[in-house]
């Protein structure tokens, strides 16, 4: 199996927290971002890693992955492609056709890939996405018909699901992507409207990494939580 990593955050809104590195090797916690997922990835049995990245950035991604096992492939964009057009340049570099993984390489979440890519399998769709449920950044309040107040809920999971960035794509929705620009306003909504994109559902933690306060953040729940990634 293969996975394609986008890795060409830039993180401008890390400032100095970046030490001038890309987002995806940012460290957390002793180890670069990109390691976490790659790990996992490389666990459910993918032998090779295209890392979609900035041009003159594929040896830090070399160094910074090359223990973990499987096959560093690099794929230096030698211009922004957007993520749409980072993924179809990334996939030319694959070295079989059928479905492979592909994610944001700058987040921090432990889905189950073996069981993600048994459940794409096994419906048949052009691509999967991983979906977790909103949780509202802010508390609730509970208000009756004739504007009682019941309650008060803080930070509930709304009803609503959001994109967290890991697919599973195949031969039909790679063909789809993007030159430049973004899939998922291109891409996906195509493949939706024909019912060939599946949801699969994420239950976990998901942690993003854009401010010095997220990396804190991160910090303290990879330190708290030692088995998160084990």
């Amino acid at each position: 199996m293969e996975a394609i990593l986008l890795a060409g955050g830039q993180a401008r809104r890390l400032g100095d927290a970046a030490e001038g590195l890309p987002k995806a090797l940012v460290p957390v916690a002793g180890a670069p971002l990109v390691s976490y997922t790659s790990r996992l990835l490389a666990r459910a049995g993918v032998e090779r890693l295209i890392v979609s990245c900035a041009a003159g950035q594929g040896v830090l991604f070399e160094r910074a992955l090359g223990g973990i096992g499987p096959e560093i492939v690099l794929a230096e964009e030698p211009e922004r492609l957007g993520r749409g057009g980072g993924l179809r340049f990334a996939a030319s570099f694959r070295s079989e056709t059928g479905a492979l993984f592909a994610l944001n390489a700058d987040e921090l979440l432990a889905p189950d890939f073996g069981a993600l890519m048994a459940d794409h399998r096994a419906h048949g769709a052009a691509a999967t996405i991983v979906v977790t449920p909103l949780t509202s950044p802010f508390g609730i309040v509970d208000v009756d018909e004739d504007w009682t107040v019941n309650g008060f809920q803080e930070a509930p999971r709304l009803p609503h699901w959001v994109n967290v960035g890991v697919y599973v794509l195949d031969d039909e929705a790679i063909a789809g992507l993007p030159a430049r620009g973004d899939h998922e306003r291109s891409t996906f909504p195509e493949l939706a409207a024909e019912g060939r994109l599946r949801a699969w559902a994420y239950d976990g933690e998901w942690l993003t990494v854009n401010t010095p306060k997220d990396l804190e953040r991160a910090e303290e729940h990879l330190r708290s939580n030692p088995d998160f990634f084990a």
